[in-house]
C-alpha cells in the first residue's frame, strides 16, 4: 500500500508528549497573542549591572506594551563583576550576542544593544532609530515575510502555523524564546544600586522546534513545556542560519504571552 501523502504545502510536526500535572501549571499561559502579525523583531540586550541600560529597558518594555512587534529581552552575564548579579541572565544570552557579533563583523559587543530582525545592531537607547528601522524593512521587503502565528488550541497545547515562501539559500531554524511577560527587580548594589526595575519579556530559554523550507507547516507545542520553563510566554523566530551556526535574518515572528 503506498502511504497516504500529507495536503500539499502542508506539514504537522508533534513536538514532546503533554505532562497533564505540568500542563495544569499553564493552563493561563500563552491566552493573548500579542502580536500575530508583528512589524519586526526586537532583541534587547541588557544588564542589571549596566547603568545605561534602564532607559533601554524602558523603551522594549513600550515596544512590548504596543504589541505591534515581537520584543524580547535577553539579559547577559558578563557585567556580573560590578557588584551586582543580574538574576535574569543567561550565559546562552551572552552566547547569542557574540555570534552576532561575528554574523554582522562587529568589533564587539555592548549593552544596551539592539538587533533588528537579525539583520542589524542599534543602540538600545534610539527608541527614535529603531522604530525607524522596523518600519523601513517592513516597508522595503527586508522585515518579516513569512506569516507565522502560534495559538493555544486546547488546554494543554499550543499551535504553531508557519505558512508558504520562498526558501532561503540558508537552512531556516524554527526558534521558541520562552519569557517572563513581567519580573520587577530591586537592584541594592552595582551602577543601578537603589533602582527597581520593571523588565519586560525576559527570555529564559530558547530551542529549536524544527526547520523550515519555504513549505508551510504546522508544529504542536504541549503546554508542558512551557511550565517546564516557569515562563509565562512564549515567541516563535523564524530564523536564517549562516555558516559555523551564526544567526541570520529573521524573515518570520509570533509572540503570546499570559493576560496581565
Amino acid at each position: 500500500m503506498e502511504p497516504v501523502p500529507l495536503p500539499a504545502l502542508s506539514r504537522r510536526i508533534l513536538i514532546g508528549a503533554p505532562l497533564l500535572a505540568a500542563a495544569a501549571y499553564v493552563l493561563p499561559v500563552c491566552a493573548e497573542n500579542v502580536g500575530k502579525k508583528p512589524d519586526g523583531v526586537v532583541e534587547l540586550y541588557t544588564s542589571q549591572g549596566c547603568g545605561s541600560c534602564p532607559p533601554a529597558d524602558a523603551i522594549l518594555k513600550q515596544l512590548a506594551t504596543e504589541g505591534k512587534v515581537v520584543a524580547l529581552a535577553f539579559h547577559v552575564d558578563y557585567w556580573d563583576y560590578r557588584g551586582w548579579t543580574d538574576n535574569l541572565a543567561l550565559p546562552e544570552n551572552t552566547d547569542r550576542q557574540n555570534a552576532y557579533r561575528t554574523a554582522l563583523g562587529l568589533n564587539g559587543i555592548y549593552t544596551p544593544q539592539v538587533i533588528i530582525n537579525g539583520r542589524e545592531h542599534v543602540n538600545g537607547q534610539d527608541g527614535q532609530k529603531i522604530r525607524r528601522r522596523i518600519s523601513e524593512m517592513r516597508d522595503t521587503g527586508t522585515g518579516l515575510t513569512v506569516p507565522v502565528s502560534i495559538d493555544k488550541t486546547a488546554p494543554d497545547r499550543l499551535l504553531i502555523d508557519i505558512g508558504a515562501g520562498q526558501a532561503t539559500k540558508n537552512p531556516v531554524r524554527v526558534l521558541l524564546a520562552y519569557f517572563n511577560r513581567e519580573t520587577i527587580v530591586a537592584i541594592p548594589d552595582g551602577e543601578n544600586v537603589g533602582r527597581k526595575v520593571n523588565y519586560s519579556n525576559s527570555v529564559r530559554a530558547m530551542e529549536t522546534v524544527g526547520m523550515w523550507d519555504g513549505n508551510a507547516q504546522q508544529i504542536e507545542i504541549p503546554l508542558s513545556e512551557i511550565a517546564s520553563k516557569k515562563a509565562t510566554g512564549c515567541a516563535v523566530l523564524l530564523q536564517e542560519m549562516l555558516g559555523e551556526g551564526k544567526p541570520g535574518p529573521i524573515i518570520g515572528a509570533s509572540i503570546m504571552a499570559a493576560k496581565s
